[in-house]
């Protein structure tokens, strides 16, 4: 992407409520990105890691508190105030009500650890997947990029990949090879979406 003039930059905003690795990796990735920056973690636990890893990049946090997000205006004051462009969902275990869905549409993206439409859904989430894969006998799971839409795990698919499940993979071992993934593919294919929009 070249610009004749300075570019404006688009700010990004990751939703996380655990440990926060995939938004690790993500902010690693966009680390004096030109185009790119990640100016707020968000996140419905206070005592988030995700939190900690904000802490540390210097990174501003918000906090979500749960009637204001799905019954009153999702917070989308904040983070219009933020500047925000772009929602990055890393592991973040709440719906996305369709007040913010509206303000940002085909903005917000999200990543599953299973091959959509398969695997996907209300509680479809960590070792959940990884245990329905394994009971079903699949040969192969791995990694879902997708626009976020009102329902669960259903946005248009962006990008896949896929890894081989053994005879002799757990939950755990298959998560492991999952994450590998996410943490491979997710900061590029947020940054190659980003730039095109």
């Amino acid at each position: 992407m070249h610009c004749k003039y300075i570019c404006p930059v688009k700010k990004i905003a990751i939703f996380a409520s655990g440990t926060g690795s995939n938004a690790a990796k993500i902010i690693d990735h966009l680390k004096n990105h030109k185009s790119i920056s990640v100016s707020l973690i968000v996140s419905n636990k206070v005592d988030a890691g995700v939190l900690n890893i904000a802490t540390q990049s210097s990174i501003p946090t918000l906090i979500l508190e749960k009637e204001k997000f799905f019954r009153g205006n999702a917070f989308t004051d904040e983070l219009k105030e933020a500047g925000i462009d772009f929602i990055i969902l890393a592991g973040f275990l709440w719906k996305i009500p369709t007040a913010l869905i509206k303000k940002f549409p085909d903005r917000i993206i999200n990543i599953h650890p299973a091959l959509l439409p398969k695997y996907g859904g209300k509680g479809m989430y960590g070792q959940h997947v990884h245990q329905a894969v394994i009971d079903n006998k699949e040969t192969e799971s791995g990694i879902t990029i997708h626009f976020v839409d009102e329902h669960y795990d259903h946005g248009d698919i962006i990008f896949q990949a896929k890894c081989s499940v053994q005879e002799n993979d757990t939950a755990s071992s298959l998560a492991a090879k999952v994450l590998q993934l996410e943490h491979k593919y997710y900061p590029k294919v947020i940054e190659e979406v980003v730039l095109q929009t």
